[in-house]
């Protein structure tokens, strides 16, 4: 059984709004492409055709309609994507500046990123954890593992 459309009903206020936004070209280029797939479901294309027309997916198509149907023209505005969840809190991030402040470990010349982020997954702070992400933290508090006085602290 075919999925149920939304039906895309512009009225001419919305339909005004779209059009001007078109003609302006002071949006951007997404915003601009819902606008046109909105303005060709309103016309009764079919979601193939504007997905060609309109160089966008049919889910695209599928999901903007639903959108549109659900919050009217708040359906062109982007939805909101959070970044992924922080690794350390800061009471982690600051227990991991404070050991790297400690002197190296027995037979190191100095504290690496790799020694570090196995001093985080020895503490459990992380079941693991990118080196990249542990220079992040360093580089926040202008800490250097490698540098004598780092400015975290002095040694």
């Amino acid at each position: 059984m075919p999925k149920k459309k939304s039906i895309v009903d512009l009225s001419p206020d919305a339909r005004a709004t779209l059009e001007h936004m078109l003609r302006s070209g002071k949006t951007g280029a997404r915003r601009l492409a819902r606008a046109r797939l909105l303005l060709k479901a309103a016309d009764g294309w079919d979601d193939e055709a504007i997905a060609t027309a309109v160089e966008v997916g049919t889910a695209t198509v599928a999901r903007t309609r639903q959108r549109f149907v659900e919050t009217g023209l708040g359906a062109l505005a982007e939805a909101s994507r959070p970044g992924a969840q922080r690794k350390l809190t800061d009471t982690q991030a600051a227990y991991l500046i404070a050991v790297a402040c400690t002197p190296a470990p027995e037979g190191q010349a100095h504290w690496t990123l790799r020694l570090l982020a196995d001093k985080v997954v020895e503490f459990g702070f992380a079941p693991s954890i990118a080196r990249e992400t542990i220079r992040q933290v360093l580089k926040k508090t202008r800490a250097s593992p490698g540098k004598k006085s780092n400015g975290a602290c002095l040694r």
